[in-house]
């Protein structure tokens, strides 16, 4: 049994911290951009309540509930980041109204990125005797790598604060725009 939690979890870890989590990556970026670091608690939340979101696709393709179109999915996916990305450019001069409402943007959005990862993971799981103990496992190692990017994230932005002359307004925006530049990129190519 503990073998197949650390199977699992660390699929769900690489599901983040890997090269190939590229988009995965930039929407964790996109949403923890606007946090500092006394916001820790606040951000915990946001990314659980991605992770979820996410959960609850995975397990309702997991079993069969669901079926998505695999290509709109991975086009949706680039289009919740360029909207994450605009979301903190429109709302940098009011970051507490758009903070509330990024929580709710991270869980609908983690049922889109959930579907994404959706058939991969239902093939994975369909001969496991397992399912909610692989799912369960692979949900922490999702959140656990998902705690680790928005972390670095919070520290660089600090970092940043500290060592560079940039307002931390346009730090957000110039961020943003480089991630929604490369979301349109990914928008194209799928």
């Amino acid at each position: 049994m503990m073998n197949d939690f650390l199977f699992y979890f660390k699929i769900g870890w690489e599901h983040i911290l890997s090269w190939d989590a590229t988009d995965h990556l930039l929407f964790m970026v996109a949403l923890s951009i606007v946090y500092t670091y006394r916001d820790y608690k606040k951000v915990l939340v946001l990314v659980t309540a991605f992770t979820i979101g996410h959960a609850i696709t995975l397990y309702l393709t997991a079993l069969d509930q669901i079926r998505v179109n695999t290509n709109l999915v991975e086009l949706l996916i680039p289009c919740t980041i360029l909207i994450t990305s605009l979301f903190n450019i429109l709302y940098s001069s009011d970051q507490q109204k758009g903070m509330r409402l990024q929580y709710g943007i991270a869980l609908c959005f983690g049922l889109i990125h959930g579907m994404g990862y959706a058939n991969y993971i239902r093939m994975m799981l369909a001969s496991d005797q397992h399912l909610i103990w692989g799912l369960f496992s692979f949900n922490v190692g999702l959140e656990m790598g998902q705690i680790v990017a928005v972390l670095v994230v919070i520290l660089i932005t600090w970092l940043c604060s500290k060592i560079s002359w940039l307002s931390r307004k346009y730090l957000i925006a110039s961020v943003s725009v480089c991630i929604g530049l490369a979301s349109i990129y990914l928008i194209i190519s799928r």
